[in-house]
């Protein structure tokens, strides 16, 4: 609505008092009728109360009346108070009180209906004639009314000024109160006190205008040269309210930027809250570009401008088309269209430069012209919104409403600034999104992250406990890797998340955890759909993976769990849990050589089990449930005892003893491998250190992982460990699996030349398991190898595992190695390595791993036998 103290504002009610259709609203033109029916009953019961004095000049009189309310009218300061509500201070009080003061009623009444009806038709206000007619009609009535009814009240005792005044303060009153039972009879709400300061603001500007009015006619009347006087006093209230409404556009202009930058902020958090499922667009701007929000911005461009139309043209990404919001009347759909650039460039939109343009069609060039006819526009403002790097969109405004001179300087740089605002809250909400879809997405495949799928498959967990999480692991990516480089496997990975998506459809939560390893969310899936499904994805994957000029094959193993998998009462809502589930399922899939399998009670049990071990390790370190047993070597063909190996054991309170194979991978695994290995090595080199003082010197072996390979600072801790037993670091000897050395003997090279510079002796393990190369194996600083019990075993009754020791044997020794042969079980194993030229047994036959006390009796054992033998040898010699 419009707050108007004005005693003739032609604006009464704002077109927002209008249905969404543009037509007049039913009930308002009722209601306009009804209110002139009135003003005009009551005008004429006015009349016939009021004596008609005896006027010369009447017609003379009436226009001069008819020009002054015409020049207030256009001399009027609308304000924008709050968004659709506008403020118009006129000077339309003045030239009532000149009317009160020497014409007749119908004089006035008729001078005022005229400037103000004939404003109105002049700017096509036709759908509130009626309403404003009658708005006119009560105010005059009630000044006369009241100015009459106060002078007869005071007469003779009050001055003759006192009617004129309280009549001219009462007519812009009557029509603001006419008003506020319009707001009321068409259904729309305003608080008590915004329409209590509504009134309060009417009375004090109408009393200041009221009062200039008689001051001026006063002087003017009674006072010598009077009229310089009222021009200077007219001159400094019309500044008074100039200065007033320009900082109360300077404080509405500073609210609207400020709602406009909260406007896109908050739809950037409302976008972050949303889930997002994995797609590939670079952000979600697009997602938002049909919000409200946009439109919220738009009619408030509109409103703060005082535009007929404000249209906005967004572009979210540069590769899509502009989008446009309008806020007014509607665009025909060949100018909704219309692009910024290109063939189908709109003449308005395709003129170059950052700044505000403003173009009117009476004094534009032919294509504008012909642009604003398109439009039915008469004037336009428009400004680009642009980022540093690209065109984001542009903002139009048509037709100035309320105003003779159509849109001026603050409304340039109103939309100028404002247009600057709204690009930096855009570029930033541009930033913001990317910066959110870069946390929650793997940027090789741009699928989910890990965070990314927990955030995204957290609520349709919650809401639909019959789902599905799939973990989907693709093999021989580590192979890949090795043979082409990572660029290649990660061109792998990038068409293994294709393949996934081309097969789960847009709609499934997808993620690529790391590596080769996937994860997907199959809401209200029963586990036969599940299985049937993650058997179609296993087919996808296995498609032969075009690489450069290769064809390389891959296999995937698929394990899934069910928010019912548990052994709880509750269903599992926990995205991590049901993650976990699905990759113990996975590990069980492969351990058992299945390709597809879902998660049961019982495998939770393991990884439990297998949680705990890794927890209580280092207690069990402190508290002596693991030791360390030693199985001897001997020497071939003399069979003298050379050194031990150093094994490890642990004896559980709860679970017994326990497999070196169970407990020693998930150690390795949970990073405590640096502990086993230094409490073995320590063991180890206490024994040797007490063997050294008994005068014997047996060698240890201890068992290395992989891990320490990568630790440049192993060797010093080797050193010291050395130096702390005073052991010299010729009876230590350091086992790794072929395996280990082998999958990047580049980089274990530099630790295992400082641990040979130190003298401590080094051993390949298995070997004959792997993948060793000749090459490589001279280029390691190893001193024996160490041949794997399989073919030791199956040397007997398999002529190729007999072939293969054979094999080793030689390749060792013609490297300059010692041959150690484990897994020796029978005589007639020990006699063919023997034969064979094999440097050392180690096995069941010779002993099996022993305690600590077990070993010296062990030693005690032979050291008798062999002294008992010695003997018996001199006295056969002797006789």
């Amino acid at each position: 609505m419009s707050d108007h103290p004005g005693a003739a504002e032609q604006e009464r009610v704002a077109a927002q008092w209008q249905t969404e259709d543009q037509g007049p609203d039913r009930r308002f033109l009722a209601f306009s009728v009804l209110v002139l029916v009135s003003a005009v009953t009551a005008a004429a019961l006015v009349s016939w109360w009021l004596p008609s004095p005896a006027t010369p000049r009447v017609v003379v009189t009436g226009l001069l009346l008819a020009l002054g309310f015409l020049l207030a009218e256009q001399l009027a300061i609308n304000i924008d108070v709050r968004s659709g509500v506008s403020w118009s201070i006129s000077f339309c009080e003045i030239p009532l009180v000149i009317g009160l003061f020497v014409a007749p009623f119908e004089v006035v009444l008729a001078a005022h209906l005229l400037a103000g009806v004939g404003t109105l038709l002049v700017r096509r206000v036709q759908d509130r004639i009626l309403y404003n007619a009658g708005a006119m009609v009560f105010e005059i009535t009630s000044a006369f009314a009241v100015a009459k009814w106060v002078n007869d009240a005071l007469a003779g005792i009050g001055p003759a000024w006192a009617g004129v005044l309280a009549g001219a303060l009462v007519a812009p009153l009557s029509s603001t109160l006419l008003a506020l039972v319009c707001v009321r009879v068409l259904g729309r709400t305003m608080r008590l006190n915004a329409a209590v300061r509504l009134v309060l603001r009417t009375l004090v500007l109408g009393l200041v205008n009221a009062s200039m009015g008689v001051v001026g006619y006063q002087v003017v009347v009674h006072a010598e040269a009077g009229w310089p006087l009222l021009v200077l006093a007219l001159a400094g209230l019309s500044a008074l309210y100039l200065a007033y409404s320009g900082l109360l556009r300077e404080q509405r202009d500073l609210e609207a930027l400020s709602e406009i930058s909260l406007i896109v902020a908050r739809s950037g958090h409302q976008a972050a809250a949303k889930p997002s499922l994995g797609r590939t667009e670079p952000n979600d701007l697009a997602e938002i570009a049909d919000s409200d929000e946009w439109q919220t911005i738009a009619d408030r461009i509109k409103d703060q401008l005082g535009a007929a139309r404000v249209v906005l043209r967004l572009r979210f990404e540069p590769q899509l088309p502009l989008h446009t919001v309008v806020s007014g009347d509607d665009l025909p759909p060949d100018v909704r269209d219309v692009e910024a650039t290109g063939s189908r460039a709109d003449a308005l939109l395709r003129l170059p430069g950052s700044h505000v343009r403003h173009f009117r069609r009476g004094d534009a060039t032919p294509d504008i012209r012909h642009a604003l006819l398109r439009r039915a526009a008469d004037e336009v403002l428009i400004v680009p919104l642009r980022s540093a790097s690209h065109l984001l969109g542009v903002v139009e405004a048509h037709d100035k409403l309320s105003r003779w001179r159509g849109f001026g300087q603050a409304d340039h740089r109103l939309i100028g600034t404002m247009a600057s605002h709204l690009a930096t809250a855009m570029d930033n909400r541009r930033l913001l999104a990317t910066l959110r879809h870069d946390a929650y997405h793997d940027p090789l495949t741009n699928l989910l992250n890990r965070p990314g799928f927990r955030r995204a498959a957290g609520e349709p967990l919650r809401k639909h406990p019959d789902s599905v999480v799939l973990r989907i692991d693709l093999d021989v990516l580590s192979t890949v890797s090795d043979a082409l480089g990572y660029a290649w496997s990660d061109r792998m990975v990038v068409a293994a998340g294709r393949r996934l998506r081309d097969a789960l459809g847009p709609d499934v939560a997808l993620a690529r955890l790391e590596g080769g390893q996937f994860a997907a969310l199959l809401v209200d899936a029963t586990t036969d759909e599940a299985h049937l499904i993650a058997e179609r994805l296993r087919a996808e994957l296995a498609a032969p993976y075009p690489v450069d000029r290769l064809t390389v094959e891959a296999n995937s193993v698929v394990g899934y769990s069910t928010p019912r998998s548990g052994d709880g009462d509750q269903p599992e809502s926990d995205v991590d849990a049901l993650l976990q589930r699905a990759d113990v399922a996975l590990r069980a899939a492969r351990s058992s050589g299945d390709t597809v399998k879902a998660y049961l009670p019982t495998m939770g049990q393991i990884f439990l089990r297998r949680f705990q071990l890794v927890t209580q390790f280092r207690h069990a370190l402190e508290t002596g449930q693991v030791k360390v047993h030693y199985q001897p070597k001997v020497a071939l063909p003399s069979r003298q005892v050379l050194g031990v190996e150093a094994l490890v054991r642990w004896r559980h309170p709860e679970f017994g003893r326990l497999d070196p194979d169970e407990f020693v991978p998930a150690v390795e695994a949970a990073g405590l491998v640096d502990a086993l290995t230094g409490f073995v090595m320590d063991q180890a080199l206490i024994r040797v250190r007490k063997w050294m003082d008994r005068g014997l010197r047996i060698a240890a072996a201890v068992n290395l992982s992989v891990r320490s390979l990568d630790d440049p600072n192993f060797p010093q801790r080797v050193a010291a460990a050395l130096d702390r037993h005073g052991v010299p670091p010729e009876l230590l000897t350091l086992e790794l699996t072929e395996s280990g050395v082998m999958a990047d003997p580049q980089r274990a090279l530099p630790v295992l030349r400082a641990l040979h510079t130190l003298g401590v002796v080094l051993a390949v393990d298995d070997f004959g398991t792997g993948y060793s190369s000749l090459a490589y194996l001279r280029q390691l600083p190893v001193d024996e190898v160490k041949i794997d019990k399989s073919f030791v075993l199956g040397m007997g009754t398999d002529l190729g595992d007999l072939a293969v020791v054979r094999s080793i044997v030689e390749l060792g020794h013609s490297l300059g190695l010692t041959v150690v042969a484990e897994g020796v079980e029978d005589d007639a194993a020990r006699d063919q390595l023997a034969g064979m030229g094999c440097d050392v047994a180690q096995g069941y036959l010779i002993s099996r791993p022993l305690s600590e006390s077990r070993l010296e009796a062990w030693l005690q054992a032979r050291t008798t036998q062999a002294r008992g033998l010695r003997d018996e040898m001199v006295l056969t010699l002797l006789a």
